[in-house]
């Protein structure tokens, strides 16, 4: 079981347990938790938006990091691209270039 499920898991819980207590007439921690629990499933579910990949943008100079690591969505081995510059690092499929390099 991954991180992901779990933190999914205990957010779909605590937007039940909110439904329970709104149902049984205590409105207020019962929206509250509903609230909590929502931010948790969405931030979970769209923060794999943050880290797609992208194409780096020209005039950066991207130094090769070292690090590598499978990506657990596609299974393709990824490195880490750092601009020193800028201080933005970048995912990409291991073989592919980083632009500007």
């Amino acid at each position: 079981m991954t991180l992901r499920a779990i933190v999914l898991g205990l957010g779909g819980i605590a937007v039940a347990a909110g439904a329970l207590l709104i149902a049984a007439g205590a409105r207020g921690p019962g929206i509250n938790l509903v609230c909590i629990g929502s931010v948790i499933v969405l931030g979970t579910v769209f923060e794999r938006w943050r880290y797609r990949n992208s194409t780096p943008p020209t005039g950066a100079r991207w130094e090769r990091t070292g690090e590598r690591f499978v990506d657990p969505t596609t299974g393709d081995t990824m490195e880490v691209y750092y601009d020193p510059g800028s201080g933005e690092r970048r995912y990409l499929r291991e073989g592919e270039s980083a632009a500007g390099k």
